[in-house]
């Protein structure tokens, strides 16, 4: 059964162009997830919402540095038509421009800190509206709180599922160092930052995704096709269900 719940508030214009569609509850082994699609970003400026209405399927990828989080994303690109987006490589493309922000960016990164919130979802906003699709791996973000909960007033929308690669520390290290990409950040002082920020950052991020029933765990140890095994049932329930 289909149910929309359509809410606009006129007094404060396109403050949302609702849209909840628990398109289906489901369950596949431990697997369920409820969908809920809407997409407003821009103010309300006259006729209609200026931005693209999609029915949009957001996913989040979260995992520490290393954790194979591009490698599956490519994986279920390849395997099941999603966008991938990675906020790690549109700060670092912004880096390039040479821009005002992107100098900001840079030393941020470097210090292993976190980009401030607004910088990066207006990033990834950019490229949300500038794509025909609707289905969205969000990778590397959000990465704390404020991430969060910028994504959520600034897109005007949740993620219907959020993935998390399960990986220790020591491995994780290990295949940075091994990786060879020539990054800015990717040398041993400044990874172990980023992990700590990672540990202590992510946590309530995750914690709240699983009190809402989209978190899906996955185990990031084995090869790169052995976790995907562990990937594809969650993607394969979702377009079931769509």
């Amino acid at each position: 059964m289909l149910t929309l719940l359509f809410s606009w508030n006129m007094d404060s214009p396109c403050d949302f162009f609702f849209l909840d569609l628990p398109l289906a509850t489901f369950k596949q082994g431990a697997y369920s997830l409820k969908a809920r699609e809407f997409f407003c970003a821009e103010p309300f400026k006259g006729e209609g919402c200026p931005s693209k209405e999609k029915n949009l399927f957001i996913t989040f990828v979260l995992g520490g540095p290393g954790s194979g989080k591009g490698t599956q994303c490519a994986k279920i690109v390849e395997n099941f038509g999603y966008t991938h987006l990675s906020a790690g490589e549109l700060l670092r493309q912004e880096i390039a421009s040479n821009s005002e922000d992107g100098a900001m960016i840079l030393d941020t990164i470097k210090e292993g800190k976190i980009v401030p919130s607004e910088v990066t979802v207006k990033l990834i906003q950019k490229e949300m509206e500038s794509c025909d699709n609707g289905k969205f791996l969000i990778d590397g973000f959000p990465r704390n709180e404020e991430n969060r909960i910028a994504f959520e007033q600034i897109i005007g929308a949740e993620p219907n599922i959020v993935l998390f690669f399960d990986c220790p520390e020591e491995e994780m290290i290990e295949r940075v160092l091994n990786r060879n990409e020539g990054r800015v950040d990717d040398n041993i002082d400044t990874i172990r930052k980023r992990l700590k920020v990672f540990a202590a950052s992510h946590h309530p991020v995750i914690e709240y995704y699983l009190k809402k029933g989209k978190l899906y765990k996955i185990d990031a140890i084995g090869t790169e096709d052995e976790i995907f095994e562990r990937v594809r049932p969650v993607f394969a329930a979702c377009e079931g269900a769509q």
